[in-house]
This record gives structure tokens, sequence and C-alpha cells, in this order.
């Protein structure tokens, strides 16, 4: 498989305008269309006008053929270009799913007789597994559906899925067990239980879900449409008065015509909320493609919405704001030791501990010191590590090595008869707590060496990025099973505003109601089963991809990078999303001051000379007026269609400056452009005329 961000789509692909275009023919049919009411009442509209056409071929009508004829052309293009909005936004989306569908590949697999290295094993197609069954997966080999590890430990190549080229690790137990479908094994053996059957897999949800066109409406969708439709029955009730009224007039002044059925169609179109309606379907799928672009899965456009109006974080520790486990990142050596004997004997300890802990010792003391021990001798007895002695090491030679809890180390090595405990050992495993890392002591027999710094080392750039949270009005709160030391010390490091510390799923779930009455729309990101109540609770739940299966279903994002600060790219694109809905509306009702002034004096100026001082924009003739309005109201659709694909570019700053830029820009912008618009779309027509 390769990476889906390998190809970028631009906004106009050849490869999709095409495809779109016939969809947008196909959109027309009103069963489809009747989704979008609005344009639903333009099609009828459209329809009308060319009856109307088809009646003045004949004379019936009084205007001539050639201005129904062309009014009725623009209000079928205004429909339109609406459903190619909407057809060009899907297509983005169903491009990027058949890229990553060529990308699959057929896959066979090692099922199991039982879980367990050396069970029997048969080779079966990929499409016959099924949740529960067990596989062995060695290197090289690509994993043939998502599960768990429960047993081993491998080094996995997940850039299929993610797009990040550095491989991971994924071993049995805790929070790095889950494994993606597609990924591919490239060190060592696994066992697998498949957590999903055929079809119901990871990346068969994200090709469903990004060709995701069919999504439910969000609360804020509804909302706008209530009020365009409201808008609309107002608009056509006025323009329904309007006939008789004006019938009434000409006979009072006997003179004049009666509006046709034609302008007053025109008139309704214009001042429909057409504008809106017709780019509100692309700006909620072009949101769900912009978050899958920064390799992050909206498992609805209802989660990315509610995102746009969080205002609390909360993030558990292990994971999501630190890299997961804890590294060796300094020796302490006490009772007159020398570091490198600390090293030495802590090596020695730790050669056949596989924890990363384990390993990042080994690995700090080849490094600061230059140790090339790699095997035990013969004979050597490892000694794992228990929840009973809290200590793991090796005997070898006669000799003891342990390293461990400094309780039980100070315990061990008395029973073996030591006489004193270094006196600055207590002062060295203080300020090491302090700090927010984990002590770890190492003894040789019945004399303590000295302590291994063990830390939780925070993600890089983190703390930048809750800073840019921050500026957004969004409180960060970290929530973790530390002790309250190490937990402030942590939270002190990643600048989160508050913490939570010793936390039990029961607790972080209460603390996210607690919030949520107060009035908060709260986020949670996590990776752990025990964040999974929570994640289920929180408005906008987001799941690292690197977590356990039941985190990531309880979630309604999904981050394919496991970055937890994606977050801040899942904020801004829902921002976007409600911010170009507003900004667009507040355009489109600002268009209709302009096309007041140009279709009313046209309709009424037979009956009322009077209204020709409306002409503040002296456009050439009645029938010119109108036709140029119907025109700008049909060609500014396709001109905003980039706007909402893209969205309104957020700028963090505080809610009224933002409200004051963007009425300035879009309601008193949506006010001068159509002037403009109209009064050239005049002069062009005047020269065919």
């Amino acid at each position: 498989m390769s990476k889906h961000s390998a190809e970028p789509i631009s906004m106009f692909d050849a490869r999709i305008m095409g495809p779109a275009l016939i969809e947008s023919f196909k959109k027309l049919d009103p069963r489809e269309l009747w989704r979008n009411p609005v344009m639903l009442c333009v099609e009828i509209a459209s329809i009308i006008t060319l009856v109307t056409f088809v009646r003045s071929l004949t004379g019936a009508n009084l205007e001539p053929a050639w201005f129904t004829g062309l009014v009725s052309a623009w209000l079928w293009l205004t429909v339109i270009f609406s459903t190619f909005a909407e057809a060009l936004a899907e297509g983005r989306g169903k491009a990027r799913a058949a890229s990553l569908r060529k990308s699959r590949t057929e896959v066979s697999a090692q099922r199991l007789k039982k879980p367990e290295f050396g069970s029997p094993a048969e080779t079966v197609p990929a499409e016959s597994l099924r949740k529960g069954d067990y596989i062995l997966v060695e290197a090289p080999a690509t994993i043939a559906g998502d599960g768990d590890v429960v047993a081993g430990a491998a080094l996995v190549n997940e850039s299929a899925v993610t797009g990040e080229s550095a491989p991971v690790i994924r071993e049995s137990g805790g929070d790095r067990s889950a494994v993606t479908g597609g990924t591919e094994v490239i060190a060592n053996a696994i066992i697998v239980r498949i957590t999903a059957n055929p079809g119901e897999t990871f990346l068969d949800r994200m090709i469903s879900l990004i060709e995701g066109a069919k999504r439910r409406k969000t609360p804020n969708e509804v909302a706008l449409e209530v009020l365009l439709i409201a808008l609309t029955l107002v608009f056509l009730l006025v323009c329904i008065n309007i006939s008789p009224l004006s019938v009434y007039s000409v006979k009072a002044a006997g003179h004049g015509t009666p509006v046709s059925l034609t302008i007053l169609v025109a008139l309704f179109v214009c001042l429909a909320p057409t504008t809106i309606a017709a780019l509100l379907p692309a700006i909620g799928i072009a949101g769900m493609d912009r978050l899958f672009q920064k390799n992050v899965i909206a498992l609805s456009g209802r989660a990315i919405e509610a995102a746009g109006d969080v205002n609390v974080l909360l993030l558990d520790k292990t994971g999501t704001i630190t890299l997961g486990n804890r590294e060796a990142v300094e020796f302490v050596p006490v009772g007159g030791h020398t570091e490198k004997e600390l090293a030495e004997a802590a090596l020695i300890a730790s050669l056949s501990d596989e924890t990363p802990e384990g390993r990042s010792v080994v690995a700090l003391a080849r490094k600061k010191h230059g140790l090339t021990l790699d095997s035990l001798p013969a004979g050597a007895e490892n000694v794992a590590f228990s929840a009973d002695t809290r200590l793991s090491g090796v005997d070898t030679g006669g000799t003891k090595y342990r390293k461990g809890a400094a309780d039980s180390t100070i315990a061990f090595v008395k029973a073996l008869g030591a006489s004193a405990i270094p006196a600055n050992l207590s002062d060295v495993v203080d300020r090491i707590a302090r700090g927010g890392a984990t002590p770890l002591v190492v003894s040789r027999d019945a004399e303590i060496f000295g302590v291994i710094n063990l830390k939780d080392i925070v993600k890089a750039g983190i703390q930048e990025r809750f800073l840019q949270l921050r500026s957004m009005g969004i409180k960060t709160v970290m929530i973790t099973g530390d002790n309250p030391l190490t937990a402030a010390a942590i939270a002190a490091e990643a600048q989160v505003d508050d913490f939570l510390a010793q936390a039990k799923p029961e607790d972080k779930l209460k603390l996210i109601k607690e919030y949520q009455e107060n009035g908060f729309m709260v986020a949670m990101t996590g990776d752990g089963t025990n964040d999974a109540p929570a994640l289920a609770q929180a408005d906008v739940a987001v799941a690292m991809n690197t977590g356990t299966q039941p985190a990531r279903e309880a979630a309604n994002i999904i981050d394919l990078d496991s970055n937890p600060t994606k977050l801040l790219d899942i904020v801004e694109v829902g921002k976007q999303i409600l911010m170009t809905r507003g900004n667009l509306t507040t355009f489109s009702i600002s268009n209709d001051i302009a096309k007041y002034f140009a279709i009313i004096p046209a309709m009424l100026l037979s009956i009322y000379p009077q209204l020709g001082v409306l002409n503040v924009m002296h456009l050439a003739t009645p029938m010119s007026a109108i036709l140029s309005a119907v025109i700008f109201n049909a060609v500014i659709i396709p001109m905003l269609v980039p706007l909402a694909l893209k969205g309104t570019k957020f700028r963090p700053m505080p809610a009224e400056k933002l409200l004051i830029h963007n009425l300035l820009l879009y309601g008193v912008g949506g006010m001068i452009a159509p002037f403009i618009g109209i009064k050239a779309i005049d002069l062009a027509v005047g020269l065919f005329a």
C-alpha cells in the first residue's frame, strides 16, 4: 500500500471536474434536490420560465422570446452551479477514496489454532478472517486485518495509513497494542487478535467516510437551513402579492403594464438566499476533506462543527502529552561511587529487560560511557520484575544486580546484610521525584550504587501548540494517574492550564460532565482503554491512531498521526466551517440591496415613472436591468466555490473584533460587489442588444 497523502489533489483537478460536471446534472433530479429546499424552489422557478419561454415563441407573452429565454437559461445555470459546487466537493473525497482503494493489495494471513508462538498455522486469505481469529505476522509481512497484539513486539511501518515514514513499535499490553490492516511488520514477529470483520476494518471505514457526502446535517447547518427557508418563504409571499398589486396599480393609474410572471420569478430568485443555499452542502463536505488532508478522519460533520465551539480540552498524559514510555536520562551516583560504576551495574541489571524503560537504560549507558557489553555471561539468571518485589535484575557469577523502587531496593540490600544506606540517597530520590520523574535505585549485592532518572518525555513543540490553543480561548487540562507531585511537574513543563492527578476512568468522566453542566463544550484526546468512557462522553473525542480499539471506537475523530495537538487543526477547521457559513450568509443577504435598486425600478417603472430615481446604477433598460441581476445572481456562485471549498481563513482574535472584521468584509463587500457586477453585466448586455 502507498501513503494516502502521496499524491495531492488540487481544487480543480481535471480528474474531478469532468465527473463533477456529469454528477451536477444528475443532482437536478428533484428527488436529490429536495434536501436543499431553496435550490429546489429555484429549479421550479426555472421550469416556469422555461414554459414561459416556449409560450413566448408563439407570441403568447408580452416579453420577447430572447428575454424570457435568457432569464430561463441563467436560472437553470444557477441551479447547475449549485449542484456543481456540491459535486466538486464530493468528488475530491471520492478521488482520495479511489486512491486508497487502488492501494489495497491482496494479503494472506497465517491463522493460528492457539494464540501462542509455535501453534499450528494455516495460510488463509485476509477476506476469510473473522473477529476473534488469531494470526501470526512475521517480518517482512503485511498485517492482514485490524487487531490487537496479544504476544510479542514488532517494528511496524504504518506509512500506508498515517503517511509517517518512521516505523513504530507495537507490542502486547498497554496502549500501543492496536495494529491496522495493511501496515507492514518490518522486524520481529507478533500474534494479533483480529478485531474487525472484512468490510469493517479501519481502512474500509476511512474509505467510506472520505467518500462521505451522505452525512447527517449538523445542528448549525439545520438552523441555517431553517433561516434560509424562512427568508425564501417571505420573498415568495412578497412576489406573489406583487402580481395583484401591479394589476390594481395599472387600473388605478390608467397606464403601464402588470408585472409579468417571468419578472416575478426573476425577482424571487434574485432575492432568495440562493448564494449560501447553493454553497451550503459544499462547505461541510469540504471541511471533512480538509481534515483528511491533515491526516485526521472525522466520523461525522457534527464532530467538526462541535470542535469549532470547544473551550475546554482534556488531554491524557501518557502517550498524548508525553511520548508514552519513560526514558533513562541521567545516572546519579551515591555513596562515593562513580557515575561509570553506576552505569555498568545498571547496564547488567537491564540487559535482559525488554521493556522500553529497560532498553533506554542500556542505550544511555552505552551512549554516555561507551560500555560495550551486549550479552550476559553463560549461566546468568534473569530476575523478572514482579509486583511483589518491585525489583528486576540479573544474578550472574554469584553477584546480584538489582534495580527498582527506592524502598524495595533498600529492603533488598538490608536483607543481604547491608550495614548502612548512603546518606545522600534520600535527597537524590526526592529531587528526581519532585521533578516529575521516576527514581530507579540500582544495587550490586548489598551495596547501593546510585539512582537512574526515568523521565516522561514531553512531546516536542507541544508547549507552542498549547499557547496557540490558549490564544483561541481554549483551556487545556492534563489528566493522569500519576501522583500530584509528578503531575504538577509534567503540567508545568508542558504548560497546560490545569491538571487532574491520580485520575481513574470514573474521575475523567465526572470532570467532563462537570464542565458540560457549566455550559462548556469539551474535547478530549486519548489513546488508552481507560480513556474510552470519557471519550464517549466528550462533545469532541479525538482518539490517537496508535491507541487501543476501545478508544478508537469511542471517539468521533481519529488522528492518524497520533499527535494530540492536532486538535488545534481540528478546531481551526471547525471554526472555518462556522465562519464560512456565516460570512457567505452575510454576503448573500447583503447582495439583495443592490438587486432592489436593479429590479424594483425596472419592474414597476411603466406604472410609477417616479421610481426612475432609484436606478442609481443607470442601467440601460428595464429588461437589461433584470437580466443583469439574474446573471450576477448565477455567476457569483461559481466565483465563491473556491472560498467554500478552502474555507474562510481563521484569525485568532477576540470574537468582537472578528465579528466586526467579517461584517466589514462580507457585509459591506456583499453590498458593494453587486453594484459593480450588475453594472458591468448591463454594459456587456448592451453591447449585444
